[in-house]
C-alpha cells in the first residue's frame, strides 16, 4: 500500500498531479464545484496573483493552483475542473475524483450556486462520500436574494453534518469566514462526519458483501463503501486509478479479489 507520511504524500502530489508544495507544513486544499457557480471568482479572490497554470499529467485538462496565507499557515489551493459529478464520465470528472481520492487534500471546498442549490448538492454529496474534510461554500447569495430565495445556512449544516459558509465572492463577502473554517477543518481543530446516502436494500446488501474484501485491498486509504458503489456501477476507471496510484509495484487483481 502507499505510504501516508507527509514526505510521500508530497511526492505523490508532485509526481502524479504536478502540484509542487514547498513547505512541509503547507496545507493543500481542493476547490470543486459545478460550472458557473462562481468557483473561479472564489479561487481568484483567495489567491490573487499567486497563481500557476498548466495541465494535469497525461491530460489536456488545465491545472490551476494558487496560494494564500491565513493565520499562521500557507495554503495551496487547487482549482479542480468544473464538473457536475464525480462519476468519471469525462476526463474532467476523473481528474477531480482522482485528486480528491489520491492527492489527499487536507480539505475540499465545494462551491455551490445559491440560486440552484438543489442541483449543485449532487456533487457535494458525492464528495462527502469520499472525505470527511469538506466545507460547503454557498456562493452568489446576492443573486439568490434578488430572486427571493432564502438559504437557511444553519439548517443546511444540520442536515449535511458539514460546515456551510454563505458567500458573495465577487464582493468579498464571507471569504474570511470560509478561510477560517477551512483552516479548522484542514488542521482538524474541528472534525465532522458528513451525512451518508443510504440506498435501496438490495444495493446495501451488495455493498456489505464487498466491504470486507475491499478493506483488505485498500485498507484505510480510500472509503471502501465508496469503492464498492463504483464497482457495483461497473466503473472500471476507479480500478485503473487504484492500480495507478496505490498499487504501482504490486500485481493485485482488484476485481478478482473483490469477487
Amino acid at each position: 500500500m502507499g505510504c501516508t507520511c507527509e514526505t510521500c504524500k508530497r511526492s505523490v502530489l508532485l509526481e502524479d498531479f504536478n502540484i509542487k508544495v514547498a513547505a512541509k507544513d503547507e496545507l493543500v486544499i481542493a476547490l470543486a464545484g459545478n460550472p458557473n457557480v462562481g468557483k473561479s471568482t472564489v479561487f481568484n479572490s483567495l489567491t490573487g496573483l499567486n497563481q500557476h497554470t498548466g495541465n494535469w499529467p497525461g491530460k489536456t485538462v488545465s491545472n490551476a493552483r494558487g496560494s494564500y496565507n491565513h493565520k499562521d499557515k500557507k495554503f495551496t489551493l487547487v482549482d479542480l475542473p468544473g464538473t457536475y459529478s464525480l462519476l468519471a464520465n469525462s476526463v474532467e470528472e476523473q481528474v477531480a475524483r482522482d485528486f480528491i481520492c489520491f492527492g489527499k487534500p487536507d480539505a475540499t471546498i465545494v462551491v455551490t450556486d445559491a440560486t440552484c442549490l438543489e442541483r449543485n448538492l449532487n456533487l457535494a454529496l458525492q464528495v462527502m462520500e469520499l472525505t470527511n474534510n469538506v466545507v460547503l461554500c454557498v456562493n452568489l447569495l446576492d443573486e439568490a436574494k434578488r430572486k427571493g430565495i432564502n438559504i437557511d445556512i444553519k439548517k443546511l449544516e444540520e442536515e449535511l453534518k458539514i460546515p456551510v459558509i454563505g458567500t458573495c465572492a465577487r464582493k468579498g463577502e464571507g471569504l474570511k469566514e470560509l478561510m477560517d473554517k477551512v483552516y479548522n477543518v484542514a488542521l482538524k481543530i474541528e472534525t465532522f462526519t458528513p451525512k451518508k446516502i443510504r440506498y435501496s436494500s438490495n444495493i446495501e446488501y451488495e455493498i456489505e458483501k464487498l466491504l470486507p474484501k475491499l478493506k483488505n485491498i485498500i485498507h484505510d486509504e480510500l472509503d471502501p463503501r465508496w469503492v464498492a458503489l463504483r464497482i457495483i456501477e461497473g466503473d472500471k476507471t476507479i480500478i485503473d486509478s487504484i492500480y495507478r496510484y496505490m498499487h504501482k509495484e504490486k500485481n493485485i487483481d482488484i476485481e478478482k479479489e473483490a469477487n
